[in-house]
């Protein structure tokens, strides 16, 4: 009974923590200017224990007739007696040992309503730095929250109180959250504060082959998530106002899909500012030219921003060629050059993912093309 709900909380936990990781290595590099191992540490820990938090306090949900599921398990109202567990304790005890009294049912339920909200008391106090009143209040907050979900049947979903919603559950939470508290300085002290890790933000890193990739990466992911969210909105307004959908993709689809978030994610950046990608803006990178191929501001380095034409070569030798072949593979009706548009495109992902490993200081196919170093912006 008490074991399922944990492996819920790995598994489940860990697919989260896979889908938020590259939002969060983003803030990283954001917020702190370079990637904390222990701070991703914690981020998996969040992930694990409020998919854990959900399943122990939520599931699993009533199923199949719920007119009948309430009518033989559903409960008639919350309990607003608050301790009535040293009740329900001394009553459900009477007649035991001292160690019988500490394995039953009653007592192991109290203890375990606050050590289910511990963790929440050292993550919230210790990860997001909150102050000790902040990080209580929080608790008792979720708590509540937790038990109204309860109460009302996930909000009227459920036609009744489909677990007991109870103050009881509501204090100890929150003596829980307290405790983890409490306890957190000492058992997070191994945990880098994040206003100690922004404090250094300003300071320039190396160019590692790292470093690039997951620009690019960054850059991949957001012409996907850019197309999906488009077509998913372009989908929903049909639904919305009564359209058929088509079953597969027409012209729309491509447009919204492929060519527009190509276009914003891939063409237009090189003409922005210093010409870096979102991924590698994202990742404080940007590239530069030597004085003599260089417009505007020179630094002391003797580097400078190149001229429109040189940031536009070498943003269209890799990503900007990369995606002009995910869009041609994308026509409707490109014959062969839509067939021959597919493969290429992963030939140039490939070949731009392996010159930044061969070329001299990580610039990669398009840094040699067009002349430019790959630096740390805030050098």
């Amino acid at each position: 009974m008490w074991t399922w709900p944990a492996y819920v909380g790995v598994i489940g936990g860990a697919l989260v923590f896979l889908l938020i990781l590259l939002p969060v290595v983003v803030w990283q590099y954001r917020r702190y200017g370079r990637l904390s191992g222990l701070r991703l540490l914690g981020s998996a820990a969040v992930a694990v224990y409020g998919v854990a938090l959900v399943a122990y306090t939520l599931l699993p949900l009533p199923s199949g007739d719920l007119a009948q599921w309430c009518a033989q398990h559903g409960f008639s109202g919350p309990q607003l007696n608050p301790f009535q567990f040293v009740e329900d304790v001394r009553r459900d005890t009477a007649g035991m040992s001292a160690a019988q009294r500490l394995r039953s049912p009653a007592v192991l339920q109290t203890v375990f309503n606050v050590v289910l909200f511990v963790p929440w008391g050292v993550l919230v106090r210790r990860f997001f730095g909150w102050r000790l009143p902040l990080t209580v209040l929080s608790a008792f907050a979720a708590s509540l929250l937790i038990e109204t979900t309860q109460g009302t049947g996930i909000f009227g979903l459920v036609p009744c109180s489909y677990r007991l919603a109870d103050v009881d559950d509501l204090l100890t939470n929150t003596l829980g959250g307290l405790v983890g508290a409490l306890v957190a300085p000492v058992v997070l002290r191994w945990m880098p504060r994040s206003t100690d890790l922004a404090a250094q933000r300003g300071v320039p890193r190396p160019v590692t082959v790292w470093r690039r990739w997951l620009g690019m990466l960054i850059d991949a992911v957001l012409v996907s998530v850019v197309g999906t969210v488009l077509v998913l909105f372009y989908r929903v307004v049909l639904v919305a106002t009564g359209q058929e959908v088509p079953l597969g993709s027409d012209g729309i689809d491509v447009a919204l899909g492929t060519v527009v978030p190509v276009a914003l994610v891939l063409f237009v950046p090189p003409f922005l500012g210093s010409g870096a990608s979102w991924g590698q803006r994202a990742t404080w990178l940007e590239p530069r030219w030597t004085a003599d191929a260089a417009e505007g501001v020179v630094g002391p380095d003797g580097l400078g921003r190149g001229t429109t034409v040189r940031r536009a070569v070498r943003g269209f030798t890799s990503g900007g060629l990369w995606g002009a072949c995910l869009i041609l593979a994308e026509v409707p009706g490109g014959g062969p050059v839509r067939d021959v548009a597919a493969p290429l495109g992963g030939l140039v992902a490939f070949v731009a993912v392996v010159s930044v490993l061969l070329t001299r200081d990580r610039r990669g196919l398009s840094g040699v093309v067009s002349g430019a170093r790959i630096v740390d912006a805030r050098g």
